[in-house]
């Protein structure tokens, strides 16, 4: 295997519409970032966090200081949920306009660097709202520059276009994709992943699978991103039970970033499709339900529907998880209970009843999940016809 021959303290970059700084200590290519935004006139920036685990991993010391150094103050918002909410978003935005903020900056997984994106487009349509933007009542014309400090491995959104947040009220989960919020910047440093719990490393790199599944079938899909998915894949299958027996491993911290590095840049080419709109209106109505979580206990109930439709493809990249496939039809259910058998014995054994739902929901989860604004586009992006009959029928899998 190659990887033993990569020096992982080697930081990199990855250039598209944004510079990624991959890498352990990466997070010291913050000094550069703060003196570029200086140079480039920017010498206020709002900093957009959740509670705690922006501290916990060390990334928030680092930040402050070369911000102080190049001479650039920051206005802080940390209030941001799991499952951040429109309301957070106005909130945050409302902080970033009285200071004035010239520039967001997000230090977290996905919640904390969807929401920065969210914030930099309120910031420049005075008067417009969280929710309008997550509904699609306007199509954003600019954002504020964003800068991205990614401590998970499973967001994907350091290097894509996406971000989403949730309308409580209403149920909803959209999601909304622009160029304006690629960040300008971001970072991925293994070390700002040491301090995830055995929970948040299972769940996000869950999140990371997910998306890799969903690119590589989606009709968008394209040989890149299938390329991208089969590493991603052989990297997760080969080291995230190495990082659950041995959090501290920073090897194997490395790969499951850059895994989760190339399932962005996979569905940032493509799309998502049934998992994660299906996932939506779950941790939509129970916001206390991790992401990865809810993809999990979709997952095998989702292959097992379109797996005859794009058999070899999901053969060829599930090769590392259940072996010997041989890319026909007819072995749509070996590889979803392969799956959901690999995913028991990392240790998720929830279902859908487990985690607050039952029969008496499934019509409700399928009503949000073909009405919730900007989310039906993705389901017609399946590689297989979606319909209510469908989605009743991946929800009912996954009950129990």
């Amino acid at each position: 295997m190659f990887e033993k021959k990569i020096n992982i303290y080697d930081v990199f970059e990855i250039r598209g519409r944004f510079t990624c700084y991959f890498g352990v200590g990466a997070i010291r290519k913050m000094k550069d970032i703060a003196e570029y935004l200086s140079k480039n006139g920017v010498k206020k920036v709002l900093i957009v966090t959740g509670k705690s685990s922006y501290k916990e991993c060390g990334a928030w010391d680092v930040v402050v200081k070369y911000l102080k150094e190049a001479g650039v103050d920051y206005s802080h918002y940390d209030k941001i949920t799991p499952n951040p909410t429109v309301e957070e978003l106005d909130e945050a935005t409302k902080l970033g306009r009285e200071f004035p903020a010239q520039a967001v900056i997000g230090i977290g997984g996905g919640s904390p660097i969807d929401s920065a994106k969210a914030v930099a487009i309120l910031l420049e349509h005075e008067g417009r709202t969280g929710e309008e933007l997550f509904e699609g009542k306007f199509v954003p014309s600019k954002a504020k520059p964003v800068i991205a400090i990614n401590t998970t491995h499973g967001t994907g959104t350091e290097v894509d276009r996406y971000a989403v947040a949730s309308i409580l009220s209403k149920g909803y989960k959209p999601g909304i994709g622009y160029e304006i919020i690629y960040p300008l910047f971001s970072i991925d440093d293994p070390e700002l992943t040491l301090t995830l719990s055995y929970k948040q490393t299972l769940y996000t790199t869950i999140d990371a699978l997910n998306h890799v599944n969903e690119a590589s079938t989606t009709l968008a899909r394209n040989p890149y991103t299938i390329l991208l998915a089969k590493e991603a894949v052989r990297l997760i299958a080969h080291y995230l039970p190495q990082a659950l027996s041995h959090p501290n491993d920073l090897n194997a911290r490395y790969y499951l970033l850059y895994a989760s590095m190339l399932a962005g840049l996979a569905i940032d080419y493509s799309y998502t499709h049934l998992t994660h709109v299906l996932e939506h209106p779950l941790s939509a109505l129970n916001p206390d339900l991790p992401h990865g979580l809810g993809l999990a206990i979709l997952l095998p109930a989702v292959v097992k529907e379109i797996y005859p439709a794009v058999p070899e493809i999901l053969a060829s990249i599930y090769e590392p998880i259940v072996p010997g496939l041989k890319g026909v039809p007819g072995e749509a259910e070996k590889l979803a209970c392969g799956i959901k058998d690999w995913l028991e014995n990392l240790g998720i054994k929830e279902r859908l009843v487990d985690v607050g739902f039952d029969e008496s929901q499934v019509e409700r989860l399928t009503d949000l999940a073909m009405s919730t604004p900007l989310l039906s586009q993705m389901l017609s992006q399946a590689p297989v016809k979606v319909d209510r009959e469908l989605v009743k029928r991946i929800y009912l899998n996954s009950l129990r």
